[in-house]
């Protein structure tokens, strides 16, 4: 039982989704490769979940003594388990094995199989590692996929690409600033103020919002449920901008996510196309997900991380619920009578499930982390 301990279950997911993508490439059939992405998809899950059981039993320091392929290569091992991304990584890998389970027969010939692969490797490995140098390459590496689906689909690709190259020069910079002035507490505005800008607009805030918008009108949905659920700009402050920025800076990020949570749900409440919905509710979370991770109190910090998995599994399955609509009778409107329920009765109690969970209904997961967050 000690030597399942020394498997590098982490590095063993990433490389699986990754395997996955180059077979696709060489498989024209799209249900055939919804079959190989399900099965790809699936076996990560397992092996993040191993992982997470394995830091739940040995704790860090074991797993970090413990044999890592990147170690074999490099200096030190690059993907590792810690108290942040143990539950993160499960439910990363359960999204993707949902998604593309869930893919009806009308979604096949339009959605890609070997991108999602090849997006969720470069996720998993996004979310597992902690040195800054590498964090950065995977996050400008994250970015591609999307704007490669949004060109083969002959959509608008303007508002995407500017936000996206903002963020790439403002990350590089910010971080080529930290390198020069060192490692240390207190930074100059110069390096804190890019970064903090990279991860504003990463992460939709009031202003740099209009990207997530576009992204879930002119891809796939499942693209873009897949890009925008796991909030990275949250993981990504948490491993670049919380070890070096002072108070006032924190403060500032929580306030202004606070101010985007508010406008986000307003917004919501007055769309009425599906997907621009369930964007801004979406939006609205992962802004309140930033104010919980931004504040000095364990109570809030707790809240925010019960927040964080809360919309990953409920906002998950909401959005793959409309995604089933849309599979049905397309772009879904709000303010139409759909009449559904008598053809898809099992469908609509799951819709009416996740729509309660998302919004943190009582006896529900969010409800729990919510209170918390207000709390703190």
């Amino acid at each position: 039982m000690n030597q399942l301990h020394q498997i590098p279950w982490t590095e063993i997911a990433i490389l699986i989704p990754l395997a996955g993508a180059l077979i696709l490439r060489f498989v024209p059939d799209p249900f055939a490769g919804r079959k190989w992405c399900t099965v790809c998809s699936g076996l990560a899950f397992a092996m993040e979940v191993m992982a997470w059981n394995d830091f739940s039993l040995v704790g860090p320091q074991s797993l970090e003594a413990g044999w890592h392929l990147t170690a074999r290569f490099f200096e030190k091992p690059y993907f590792i388990v810690d108290q942040l991304n143990a539950p993160l990584l499960p439910l990363i890998a359960l999204l993707y094995f949902f998604t593309s389970i869930t893919t009806t027969r009308t979604k096949i010939r339009r959605f890609s199989f070997s991108w999602t692969l090849l997006q969720e490797a470069i996720l998993l490995a996004t979310f597992s590692c902690q040195d800054p140098q590498m964090l950065i390459m995977l996050l400008i590496l994250g970015t591609v996929p999307p704007y490669l689906e949004l060109r083969g689909r002959g959509k608008p690709t303007g508002t995407y690409v500017v936000h996206m190259l903002l963020f790439i020069v403002m990350l590089v910079f910010g971080w080529t600033a930290v390198a020069v002035e060192g490692l240390k507490h207190t930074h100059s505005l110069r390096v804190l103020i890019p970064l903090l800008i990279a991860i504003m607009i990463r992460s939709g805030v009031v202003p740099w919002h209009c990207w997530m918008t576009d992204l879930c009108e002119n891809t796939t949905f499942g693209t873009a449920i897949l890009n925008l659920l796991p909030i990275t700009g949250a993981y990504a402050a948490v491993r670049l901008l919380l070890p070096i920025a002072p108070f006032w800076v924190m403060r500032s990020l929580g306030t202004i996510s606070l101010i985007t949570a508010v406008y986000a749900a307003g917004m919501a409440l007055i769309q009425t196309e599906g997907r621009r919905f369930f964007c801004y509710l979406l939006l609205s979370h992962s802004a309140l997900v930033l104010v919980g991770l931004e504040a000095i109190d364990r109570v809030a910090l707790t809240g925010g991380l019960c927040v964080w998995l809360s919309i990953g599994l409920s906002l998950g399955g909401f959005g793959l619920c409309l995604r089933a609509i849309e599979s049905r009778r397309g772009r879904v409107r709000l303010d139409k009578y759909q009449g559904l329920y008598e053809q898809t009765p099992l469908l609509a109690n799951i819709y009416l499930l996740m729509g309660l969970a998302s919004v943190g209904f009582p006896g529900t997961f969010g409800f729990v982390g919510m209170e918390m967050l207000v709390d703190g």
